[in-house]
């Protein structure tokens, strides 16, 4: 066996055998097989595809080149969420704690952000104090003490995914959805997970674009688990507008706060709550969706939800004054409010525009080593639907200079597209599968 014959194959239309790929993978990861050469390979899984069978033994192979996570000692059923990613996506900050709160024990690595999706990490981490990078032991304690913990991930988890991604990067083969589905799985696998929910987005700010294609990887993601013999739901999400009203790290955070406290967006609560009653479902807590909804927003109108999130944060070194009082959060120097140039519905709000906007002032990073700025965002004031009047605010700039405060506000202005006819409220739950 050698990588010639297996690119040939592959070239030809073939399938790969688990031999194969586990060869590969192995050898590549040891650096014993050269980038040119695996590229070769991927560019051919691009054009040719992949049987399930290969896409499986692909995902298996990639969780299996570096840590697995042993959650064993938890005793318990470990359900993993995972966004395919989007703008305004502080789901992870709202949902998890909420459903801790019910009894179901959350484990959870996360990764930085990277261009115009935040991470869940990056948003955490703008609490004073929140350790994200703590030891292994640390984290299945706290699951074990509170029932919940969120850190970045520490692990060498997936190693293979990483080389495999920046590679496919470099050669534009990011949209496959073969790779793509086990580039996400193989890291669930990893990271410990026996059951998953996975939050597609769709629309202008995620990978996705429409539904047809998320409903392809939805359905790919869904086999590798069934032949992993992991239980995988997929929830299609709508992503055509940033989700929430805040878009920004320390602005999502207090968002979230907000939304465990009883103020949630519409949007943003519905996903929530459908990605929530089927991490219940999963974990063994209730059979029925609208009934593990019911007993959400129960916990959040009690205060257990929010409660439980304090918990957290103390119990990893975050300063809870933050949380009980969210002006604590240093603002950025500048803040303005952009005001409609006409009347009107507002009809688009491009997700991915305004994810590009908030990364330049400082939110995101477009390189991996770029230093985030926690205090600066974009927080609307109006959604898709909404009617507005000239001079009615559409969104606030939190930016740090004078520079930036003036290009946003140049850029969100075309963003806000207004026209007369009313053009309705799109679905937020696009489907589930």
């Amino acid at each position: 066996m050698n990588i010639l014959e297996i690119i040939e194959k592959k070239r030809d239309r073939k399938e790969l055998a688990k031999e194969e790929i586990e060869y590969f993978i192995k050898l590549y990861v040891k650096n014993e097989i050269a980038d040119y050469q695996v590229a070769a390979l991927i560019m051919a899984i691009f054009l040719n595809g992949n049987t399930k069978e290969e896409t499986t033994n692909l995902t298996l192979a990639m969780a299996h080149s570096g840590e697995i996570l042993d959650l064993s000692e938890l005793n318990t059923t470990i359900v993993d969420k995972h966004s395919t990613g989007g703008v305004g996506d502080k789901v992870s900050i709202c949902l998890l704690p909420l459903v801790a709160s019910l009894g179901v024990k959350i484990a959870k690595m996360s990764g930085r952000g990277l261009g115009f999706t935040g991470g869940t990490v990056d948003k955490m981490k703008s609490i004073p104090g929140y350790k994200t990078e703590i030891q292994v032991n640390d984290f299945i304690r706290n699951v074990k003490n509170i029932g919940i913990s969120m850190i970045s991930q520490t692990m060498n988890l997936a190693p293979a995914d990483k080389k495999i991604y920046q590679l496919r990067d470099s050669i534009a083969c990011v949209e496959s959805i073969p790779l793509i589905a086990s580039s996400i799985m193989s890291k669930k696998i990893a990271s410990g997970a026996q059951k998953i929910v996975l939050d597609i987005t769709v629309g202008k700010g995620a990978f996705m674009k429409d539904i047809e294609q998320a409903e392809i990887l939805a359905n790919e993601m869904t086999e590798i688990g069934k032949l992993a013999n992991r239980e995988t739901k997929c929830i299609l999400t709508n992503m055509n507008e940033p989700l929430g009203y805040a878009v920004g790290n320390n602005l999502e955070v207090i968002e979230a706060i907000k939304f465990l406290k009883g103020e949630m967006p519409k949007d943003l609560k519905e996903v929530v709550l459908e990605l929530g009653a089927y991490m219940m479902k999963l974990s063994g807590k209730g059979d029925n969706i609208e009934d593990n909804k019911s007993k959400m927003i129960e916990n959040i109108y009690n205060g257990k939800a929010y409660n439980k999130f304090l918990e957290m944060v103390k119990n990893q070194g975050g300063d809870i004054s933050y949380i009980e009082n969210i002006e604590k959060f240093p603002q950025a120097k500048f803040i303005k409010r952009i005001i409609a140039k006409q009347n009107g519905y507002v009809y688009q709000i491009n997700a991915k525009d305004v994810g590009k906007v908030a990364c330049e002032l400082g939110a995101g990073r477009l390189r991996i080593e770029d230093e985030i700025n926690y205090s600066v965002g974009i927080v609307l004031t109006k959604k898709v639907g909404d009617y507005v009047n000239i001079g009615d605010p559409l969104a606030e700039i939190h930016a740090d200079s004078e520079d930036s405060l003036n290009l946003a506000e140049d850029r969100l202005l075309d963003i806000f597209k207004i026209k007369n006819d009313f053009v309705g409220y799109e679905n937020t739950i696009l489907k589930v599968i």
